[in-house]
């Protein structure tokens, strides 16, 4: 009885994906893709609650579960390619894949080398150790101190012009020491290796949750962050599929259910200029 029960429900299941194929249909050409139908996106999952991975394995956060929902509207196949960030610009610049899915900054340069739709906002914030001593109430407060940071990042490019200008006003320049993700800076933090680290505003909120880390101060030097695509096409179709889940309600369910910021408009585009060619 509950092998038959299993066997109608898949079924039923596989029946209702196949119609929905049937009648769902890109708004764009399948050479927009670099494989029809598969929209291929790199992802950093070592980011909670924005994008990681759960104790099975899999992946999981707001990136995920949006980008899944978008995908339904965009009538494609979602595709999660693992990957650290450094390589995620080159890779997407070189056509490796098809969108960068991990909270890209929106910066006027990388609006010129890719089509980027902002979905959400971010910040930056200063976190130590809980038993920590050190006392930041400002970003200037850093200067002098040895500081982890992700390396090829949003906040690591803002924290340094920051630094220049701190510098440029007499201020002693900050010591950084750069990592590939968020778990290796804690464990540099752990060994004493570091004072302080840098990080986005929703990942340090989870580490403070876990009790492995003190928020100093947040939310500084706030911006948008993105989805960033190769194609014109699947960006704008992108797009329409956040201002759909905006008005439907999916978007904002996500945003309250992982404590993320999101954006305030009821529809999305790119924004910027996109490629020259």
């Amino acid at each position: 009885m509950i092998l038959r029960r299993l066997f109608l429900g898949l079924a039923g299941t596989m029946l209702i994906s196949a119609a929905h194929a049937q009648n769902c249909t890109p708004k764009f050409a399948a050479s927009e893709l670099l494989e029809p139908g598969k929209w291929q996106m790199s992802i950093n999952p070592t980011l909670p609650p924005q994008q990681f991975v759960d104790s099975k394995g899999e992946l999981q956060g707001l990136n995920v579960e949006l980008a899944r929902a978008m995908a339904a509207k965009m009538c494609v196949e979602p595709v999660f390619l693992r990957m650290d960030f450094p390589p995620m610009i080159p890779g997407l610049r070189a056509g490796r894949f098809d969108t960068i899915n991990t909270g890209l900054f929106w910066t006027e340069e990388r609006s010129k080398l890719f089509y980027m739709v902002p979905y959400a906002q971010q910040a930056i914030s200063v976190y130590t150790l809980p038993n920590s001593t050190l006392k930041i109430e400002k970003f200037d407060d850093l200067a002098g101190r040895v500081v982890g940071i992700e390396s090829a990042t949003y906040q690591e490019r803002k924290s340094r012009e920051v630094n220049a200008e701190m510098v440029a006003r007499g201020l002693k320049p900050i010591d950084f020491r750069t990592f590939s993700t968020a778990s290796e800076t804690v464990a540099a933090l752990r060994a004493g290796q570091l004072e302080a680290a840098i990080n986005i505003d929703e990942t340090v909120n989870d580490l403070v949750q876990k009790r492995v880390a003190k928020a100093q101060v947040m939310s500084l030097f706030g911006t948008d962050i993105t989805f960033a695509f190769r194609s014109r096409a699947v960006a704008e179709a992108a797009a329409e599929a956040l201002t759909a889940l905006k008005a439907d309600g999916t978007y904002d369910k996500l945003f309250d259910r992982f404590g993320m910021t999101r954006l305030t408009g009821a529809t999305f585009a790119i924004r910027g200029p996109g490629p020259a060619n």
